[in-house]
């Protein structure tokens, strides 16, 4: 008969003590690969481990979890355990934000035991991509917790070390495991078992000794950590490279920009660098120049609110998705690279890319000159015809010389885009909801700001867009209710909270019976 070491026992010798370790992570992350590495590490070092796991229901709805449980090989052999418990996890490793979060509502993280290792990264969630609005849970919020619910708290975006020396989020968080000094195994160790998986481990021992470095302290924070630059003309132009006469222009710009408030600036600059890349310098012009009506209207006594709500919401309105939008975006030598980089796809290597459209006849008139545009959807007939030719989806392969001649044809018609009827259609509602909203500075300041805010239910591309569009108008017809009501600008922002919540609406039709009571 074997003699067993029980797991836990109250004043048991270290020699004897189960070290138990969760590491929580999704397909494509390797976790797997970094249990087994663990285990390696632990039998290198004179322990017995043993490795399970137990999958998640599905991706991005349940994570792996791999569960390691080792103890020092004394002769005896241990009983281990199949799977963690609440309040009995030693070291618990999340491969994203979120998933640590998890792991503290399961009760795998406690204050006096557990040391909590995360990747500071975020992948949303099917939950946080279901809502139509933002519907990301607070990053801060789940730094806050992590930090009173473990015993010590190591986070750093791991993912983007991995990606910098071309591994796998696995190496970096083993790396920050070794450096945490958690486990009582020495580096070397670590990188042997690295090492003896042969393929790819000089890439992933890159990404273990910087994440090792950064857990100890003795590595810079990388640009994503540190803090935001100071926002002004020099440090925007300093990022931004082209012709010199653009350059010039561009310079322009942003000296308007440092006789703003400075409340505003931050926002402001933002907004103009993603209008200029949308578009060109003038219509960074156009931007500053409505933006310029919403600073006029107020002053430091009311804190620039409204100012720093137009800055942001005029710059998304100004860049609403179109065909040619979503063709330039298609052909960038910077999403090549990127997805590249997403796939692992080596140097020399070919990548396929198919890309899939399917238009209506409203992208289809959109993107024609207005006159002729208008023509066609103000007769019904000839819209069905061609519609019923359009309106089919295709597959287009980017990789190839036809298919990406044809999204970087759709891309450049951007240099016509102010003539086409659908910028014409945009740029109407654009004024309308502005003058709306700064119509009411004078009378409703809190309200003003409101309808601006407003804007962030207007996006996406299609069918997408015009649902979007539809809730803005339903929360903006409340407008006549309530206006004149010392609440009013409260009501209006739950009327866009309920629009936000869900893809159908219902929740709003149930706020605005309520609002048609008052």
């Amino acid at each position: 008969m074997l003699d067993a070491v029980p797991p836990l026992r109250a004043g048991a010798h270290d020699d004897e003590r189960v070290i138990k370790l969760a590491v929580l992570a999704v397909g494509g992350q390797g976790g797997g690969v970094l249990a087994d590495w663990i285990t390696d590490v632990a039998e290198r070092n004179g322990y017995v481990a043993q490795s399970t796991s137990v999958a998640g229901v599905a991706q991005r709805t349940g994570a792996t979890i791999y569960y390691v449980e080792m103890a020092r090989d004394t002769g005896r052999l241990p009983v281990f355990a199949l799977s963690p418990s609440q309040g009995d996890v030693d070291i618990l490793i999340a491969a994203e934000l979120m998933e640590a979060g998890r792991a503290i509502i399961r009760g795998f993280v406690t204050p006096e035991r557990t040391t909590l290792i995360a990747s500071s990264h975020r992948i949303a969630a099917v939950s946080e991509k279901i809502e139509p609005g933002d519907g990301r849970a607070s990053s801060s919020k789940v730094h806050a917790t992590a930090e009173a619910a473990s015993k010590r708290f190591i986070a750093f975006d791991m993912e983007k070390i991995a990606a910098d020396n071309g591994s796998m989020i696995s190496a970096s968080l083993l790396g920050a495991l070794a450096g945490s000094d958690a486990l009582p195994f020495t580096r070397e160790s670590y990188e042997q078992a690295i090492g003896a998986g042969g393929r790819g481990a000089k890439a992933s021992l890159a990404a273990f000794g910087a994440a090792f470095d950064r857990a100890r302290g003795t590595a810079a924070p990388t640009p994503s950590m540190a803090e935001p630059a100071t926002v002004g003309s020099a440090p925007g132009a300093g990022q931004v490279s082209g012709p010199q006469n653009l350059l010039q222009g561009w310079q322009t710009l942003a000296a308007r920009i440092d006789v703003m408030p400075e409340a505003v600036r931050d926002m402001a600059l933002r907004g103009l660098r993603k209008v200029v890349d949308y578009q060109d310098i003038a219509y960074g012009g156009e931007y500053l120049d409505r933006l310029d009506k919403a600073i006029a209207l107020e002053g430091p006594d009311l804190g620039y609110d409204l100012s720093v709500a137009a800055a942001k919401h005029l710059a998304n309105a100004m860049c609403y998705d179109d065909m040619i939008r979503v063709a330039d975006l298609k052909t960038r030598s910077t999403r090549d690279r990127r997805v590249r980089r997403e796939v692992g796809v080596k140097d020399g290597s070919i990548l396929q890319v198919t890309e899939y459209f399917h238009p209506r006849i409203e992208e289809f008139c959109g993107t024609l000159p207005a006159r002729l545009g208008g023509y066609i959807e103000s007769r019904p007939k000839l819209a069905a015809f061609l519609d019923r030719r359009i309106n089919h989806g295709r597959r287009i392969r980017t990789d190839s010389f036809v298919g990406f001649a044809a999204l970087w044809f759709i891309g450049g018609l951007r240099r016509w885009r102010r003539s086409l009827l659908r910028h014409q259609v945009e740029t109407a509602h654009l004024e309308r909801w502005y003058a709306m909203a700064l119509g009411y500075v004078p009378v409703d300041y809190t309200l003003a700001v409101e309808i601006l805010n407003c804007r962030r239910l207007i996006k996406g591309y299609s069918d997408t867009h015009v649902r979007a569009q539809s809730k803005f108008d339903r929360v903006l017809s409340a407008l006549d209710l309530v206006k004149g009501r010392p609440d009013a600008a409260d009501w209006i922002r739950r009327l866009r909270e309920a629009a936000l919540k869900d893809e159908k609406g219902d929740m709003l039709d149930g706020a605005l019976k309520t609002v048609a009571t008052l």
